[in-house]
């Protein structure tokens, strides 16, 4: 897991109030501006609702129920 944070007098302070426990070990790398550029814009939310409707016609009207049957051969529901 990575977190993300700046120097603020002299100590990291992680985003969104992260706080770890005393004495855990971290490892600090700086973040140029073109990575910062380079990273992914918006909630998780946001990104993933591109994909949204993207599955297309000729799926099966009862799939969100019967997933299991069409994805393993179990019996329908």
């Amino acid at each position: 897991m990575s977190y993300q944070g700046k120097v603020t007098n002299g100590v990291v302070v992680l985003d969104d109030g992260v706080k770890l426990p005393d004495g855990t070990v971290v490892r600090v790398e700086p973040v140029s501006d073109a990575d910062r550029s380079k990273a992914p814009k918006g909630s998780l939310a946001e990104r993933l609702l591109r994909f949204a409707g993207a599955a297309g016609a000729g799926l099966p009207e009862d799939l969100a129920e019967n997933h299991d049957h069409y994805l393993y051969g179990t019996p329908k529901r």
